[in-house]
């Protein structure tokens, strides 16, 4: 048993749980109670699995470790959102968000602590990727904020966006697992179609999600609509093309036929013209997507962009419209407390 003395108790399945019961002499039914404390309880230690003896909490508190994710600070916007800085137990910190609107519920849960994608327009791209967030923190984050939503909201989460710190389709093994526990019927039991994870566009994931029949949705980070910008403002376009994208997200749909949505952020001056519209028009063509989502820009300390007048805005608008794209205008949510698309930089623990 040397080697389980360290191991994470939450990486082990149910029967790996239940041959250490039975090892110790237990009853089988003990590691049935373990598990709901792990996956449905929520407990965030051993101490809290109260229906567990002493002595046995204290034997698994030995044998295991049980990294739980900890709230290192709550931020709340004028507008409803909520922002959390969560610490891991080696002391990093990763922040989520919670959404709420008339209809939904949505937390916007980060996948990386840092990252290594360094687009200019994204205070995360200015952090160095420390490392991988481990899906049960992933998980913990979703519960936390769920937890959260019950008590300020009165509601239970709606949605789970991938939007958050780094870059899910790089955490690809870890998202997938976090994802598979928060939709398992012994999880949180959440539909898969309401979870969708954001991709700044590595290819060759994309069609792996294909391969892999995941059930959730995905967006891409497009932001400029062809090779010479979006090299500019986003560095992984020099190993994943426009042309590359738009390949993989076909493979993606014709796989698993799931929603597909563009995101593009728009920038004063740079790719908010008619002209970049009808660059736009022509990649949604090309690919079975459901909608784009328009994006307000949000200024960050260290970046040269800006946000484009009102009416740059709606003329860009309205000539997707024209074109019949369907695109939707995403105003912005909890800028105030830094926790708006683009602005999740830890500031609050510097």
């Amino acid at each position: 048993m040397k080697n389980a003395q360290i191991r994470n108790i939450r990486t082990l399945s149910l029967v790996e749980i239940e041959q250490y019961f039975e090892e110790l002499g237990e009853k089988k039914f003990r590691a049935k109670q373990v598990w709901e404390w792990l996956w449905q309880k929520h407990a965030m230690s051993f101490a809290d699995m109260t229906n567990l003896s002493k002595d046995l909490r204290q034997k698994l508190g030995e044998t295991f470790s049980f990294p739980a994710l900890t709230v290192n600070s709550t931020q709340y916007s004028a507008d409803g959102t909520v922002k959390t800085g969560f610490k891991t137990f080696d002391g990093h910190l990763v922040e989520g968000v919670l959404i709420p609107t008339e209809k939904r519920y949505t937390a916007c849960v980060s996948s990386q602590i840092g990252c290594s994608l360094s687009c200019k327009f994204c205070a995360t791209g200015y952090i160095d990727r420390k490392r991988n967030l481990n899906f049960d923190e992933i998980y913990d984050e979703v519960v936390l904020i769920n937890q959260q939503s019950e008590r300020i909201y009165n509601h239970k989460l709606t949605n789970i966006v991938f939007m958050g710190m780094g870059e899910p389709l790089l955490n690809y093994k870890n998202v997938l697992k976090a994802i598979e526990r928060i939709t398992a019927p012994d999880g949180l039991a959440m539909s898969a179609r309401r979870i969708t994870v954001s991709t700044a566009g590595v290819a060759k994931q994309i069609k792996q999600l294909g391969d892999d029949q995941v059930k959730f949705k995905l967006a891409l980070s497009l932001h400029a609509a062809n090779d010479a910008k979006r090299h500019e403002i986003m560095p992984i376009n020099d190993t994943n093309n426009i042309k590359s994208l738009i390949d993989a997200l076909n493979y993606f749909y014709k796989q698993t036929k799931n929603e597909i949505t563009f995101e593009y952020i728009l920038f004063k001056n740079f790719n908010d013209s008619i002209e970049d519209a009808d660059e736009l028009t022509k990649i949604y063509r090309q690919v079975p997507a459901d909608l784009i989502n328009i994006i307000e820009y949000n200024p960050i300390d260290f970046a040269r962009f800006e946000k484009p007048s009102e009416e740059k805005t709606e003329a860009f608008m309205r000539h997707l419209d024209k074109n019949r794209v369907n695109a939707r205008l995403r105003r912005s949510r909890g800028k105030d407390i830094d926790a708006a698309c683009g602005q999740l930089a830890n500031k609050e623990s510097h």
